[in-house]
C-alpha cells in the first residue's frame, strides 16, 4: 500500500493528511499565515484597517442620521398627537407606564427617569413607572404565573383607566407586551408602542390593542434603539411644550370627547 510523506513549511505529512512530524513556532506561524492570511492582515497593513474603521464609522453615522430623518419625517403628526394624548392624560392626574425587554427594558427605564427628574430647569417632574425595575415582582410573577404576564400583573395592580401604557420592543413581538397591551386596553388606558422593522405583532394590532404604534423600518437593532432614544426625547420635550398650553390639554366645557381625551368630531391625525 503507497505510503508517502511531503512537506509543508517543515512539517512532514502522510499521503493520508496525517501530521507525523512536529511543526517549530516559525513553521506555525508560516502555514497559518499560508493557509489563513486574512488572520494576519491586520499586522501587515495598518494604515487600511485604520482607514477602514474611519469610513465605517462615518458610514453608520450617516446610516443612523438618515434612518432617524426619514422616520420623523413619515410620523411626525402621529408622534405630535401622541404627545398630545399623552400630555393630557399627564393634565388629568394620570400616570405613564412603560415597559420592555433587555435594551429595550432599559429604554423603558430612561424614559421613566426623564419623566421623574426632568433635567431642563423649569420643567414639572411628571409620575412614570418602569414595570422592569421591581425584580422581586417580576420574578416572582414570572416563575408562579409565566413570563408572559410580568408587565400585565403590575399594571392590573399599579393601572388606572386614563393611564398611558407604552411599551418598547426593536421586533415588536414580544409576547409579554402583546399581554399588557391586552390588559390594559380591558383597563381602558390609552397604548402606545416603538418597535423595529415591519413592527411585527405590535403593528398588526395598531388599532385595535395599540392607539399608537410607532415603527421604525429597518432590519438594523442599533438603528432602531437609537431612533427609539431620539423619539422618546423628543415627545419627552413635546408633551411638556403642550402642557404649557392649557387650552390644548383642557377639554372645553360639555365638549364630548373619547377615552384618550380627543375631541368628538373633530377631524383626526393619521395614526402610525
Amino acid at each position: 500500500m503507497r505510503n508517502e510523506k511531503w512537506k509543508i513549511c517543515g512539517a512532514t505529512y502522510n499521503d493520508n493528511c496525517l501530521r507525523t512530524t512536529a511543526m517549530s513556532k516559525p513553521a506555525i506561524d508560516d502555514f497559518s499565515r499560508s493557509f489563513y492570511p486574512f488572520l494576519h492582515e491586520d499586522q501587515k497593513q495598518p494604515e487600511e484597517l485604520m482607514a477602514q474603521m474611519a469610513f465605517s464609522l462615518l458610514e453608520k453615522a450617516r446610516e443612523s442620521v438618515e434612518v432617524k430623518t426619514r422616520f420623523f419625517e413619515a410620523n411626525k403628526e402621529t408622534i405630535i398627537e401622541a404627545s398630545l394624548s399623552m400630555a393630557k392624560a399627564f393634565h388629568r392626574g394620570r400616570k405613564l407606564l412603560v415597559c420592555g425587554n433587555g435594551g429595550s427594558a432599559t429604554d423603558a427605564q430612561h424614559v421613566a427617569v426623564e419623566f421623574m427628574h426632568p433635567i431642563t430647569v423649569g420643567r414639572k417632574a411628571l409620575p412614570a413607572i418602569c414595570l422592569t425595575n421591581d425584580m422581586a415582582m417580576v420574578t416572582a410573577v414570572a416563575n408562579d404565573v409565566g413570563f408572559d404576564d410580568i408587565f400585565s400583573r403590575q399594571i392590573i395592580a399599579l393601572g388606572t383607566e386614563g393611564d398611558v401604557l407604552l411599551g418598547i420592543s426593536t421586533s415588536g413581538n414580544s409576547e409579554n407586551l402583546m399581554h399588557a397591551f391586552a390588559t390594559a386596553r380591558r383597563m381602558k388606558l390609552i397604548t402606545m408602542g416603538f418597535a423595529g422593522d415591519d413592527g411585527g405583532k405590535m403593528a398588526g394590532r395598531s388599532g385595535s390593542l395599540l392607539d399608537y404604534c410607532l415603527t421604525v423600518p429597518t432590519s438594523s437593532i442599533h438603528r432602531i434603539q437609537e431612533t427609539h432614544v431620539a423619539l422618546y426625547h423628543i415627545m419627552w420635550d413635546i408633551v411638556h411644550e403642550f402642557l404649557q398650553h392649557k387650552s390644548l390639554v383642557e377639554e372645553q366645557a360639555g365638549a364630548a370627547t373619547d377615552e384618550h381625551g380627543v375631541r368628538m368630531g373633530s377631524d383626526p391625525i393619521r395614526r402610525g
